[in-house]
């Protein structure tokens, strides 16, 4: 590898735990640690995502953890807009990472890619005109390669896996000395972990979404909690020590997600020259609602026209109107405040493990709030 965590961790490298079965290939360029780590975890996601729910998958990853993931589905006018593609077009695969990618861009920039299915020339052109780190997939379309050996000066990361690997029953980690060693969770992804039922009904949708959010969470650094809508994440919460504070911090990307969505937002008319990573962190930085006197005199000098900003009443009113997201959290909601801030964005059903000695009063909540609650039984912690 190139080096491990680190650069200054000078020697680093990769051995397959049985030669005769390599998990993936490397096409092109030289991974880090980082990398490795990234493709593994990744692939893993849309290759379960896509056996799970039967639909092409892909996932934008950074740091070990998926900023989104999503299923093939409609590519709304936001997401067209900002990337240049044809909403009524695109292809079930660059659909599927373009929601995915769409969920935090900013925290996308510089991603590492999966997708569940053969890369086409569509997605690899896509590839090109974005800031990507590497990509992986099962197989890639004649003539592919070639396009995606013109990013980065050939130095762009492209790993095939193999689809039919399965990783031995016993993994381990060395740290600090020892080695540990656990069996692999291979437990199923299956629609029987969502039939307790707690309180309401599942409509269709939500059972797929949150079994989606289940397969993001095993992949996903804990504690963490994502909240999905129409087979695409909108907020993921990765590795925070307290769940409330992942609820809020996977919550307020799903409000800036949504906000992102508002006709002040998407009436900005950025000037020619302004980049695309630009206009997402400016329509971020604009729905945030709080630019520096700096950043307002450089946002005016990125668009045609000033719009102004978003009023507290303005904004209050848009995300009322978010409805029909699903929560999933990976650990037990120790306590009912999960369940009162996730309700502020627009979640309608909850699928957590269940069991917590205050589980009566999550029940409760939801029962308060209309929201319904299925236990799967199942942890899903990722370290």
């Amino acid at each position: 590898m190139r080096y491990g965590i680190n650069p200054q961790q000078a020697t680093a490298r990769a051995v397959p735990v049985d030669p005769d079965r390599v998990p993936l290939r490397l096409l092109q360029g030289q991974p880090s640690y980082i990398n490795l780590l990234d493709a593994l975890n990744s692939w893993q996601l849309v290759r379960e995502a896509e056996r799970t729910l039967g639909r092409p998958a892909a996932a934008s990853f950074k740091h070990v953890s998926p900023a989104g993931a999503a299923l093939a589905g409609p590519v709304d006018e936001a997401t067209a807009r900002l990337y240049d593609v044809d909403a009524a077009a695109v292809g079930e695969l660059t659909s599927a990472y373009l929601r995915a990618r769409d969920a935090d861009p900013k925290s996308s920039y510089g991603d590492f890619v999966a997708v569940s299915h053969e890369v086409d020339l569509e997605l690899a052109e896509l590839l090109v005109r974005v800031v990507s780190d590497g990509i992986v997939a099962p197989s890639y379309a004649p003539g592919v390669l070639e396009v995606l050996a013109k990013k980065k000066n050939g130095r762009f990361l492209v790993m095939a896996a193999d689809p039919e690997f399965e990783p031995p029953e016993q993994e381990s980690r060395d740290v600090f000395g020892l080695r540990l060693t656990q069996q692999r969770d291979r437990l199923a992804l299956t629609p029987d972990l969502l039939a307790d039922v707690q309180v309401g009904a599942l409509p269709e949708q939500a059972r797929t979404d949150l079994l989606l959010g289940l397969a993001v969470l095993r992949f996903t650094q804990s504690n963490s909690v994502c909240y999905v809508r129409d087979g695409q994440t909108l907020g993921i919460g990765a590795g925070q020590q307290s769940r409330v504070d992942c609820t809020r911090l996977a919550g307020a990307k799903v409000d800036t997600w949504w906000l992102r969505r508002h006709p002040l937002v998407q009436g900005l008319r950025f000037r020619p020259e302004i980049r695309r990573q630009d206009r997402v962190n400016w329509q971020i930085r604009l729905v945030e609602g709080d630019l520096t006197e700096d950043e307002r005199a450089r946002f005016r000098q990125a668009v045609e026209a000033d719009p102004g900003t978003l009023s507290p009443a303005e904004r209050a009113d848009w995300l009322d109107r978010l409805t029909g997201v699903s929560f999933v959290s990976d650990g037990c909601l120790p306590f009912r405040d999960n369940v009162d801030h996730a309700h502020r964005h627009g979640v309608t059903s909850i699928a957590e493990p269940g069991g917590s000695i205050r589980s009566d009063e999550v029940e409760a909540a939801c029962r308060e709030l209309g929201i319904a609650l299925a236990w799967t039984g199942l942890r899903l912690f990722h370290h």
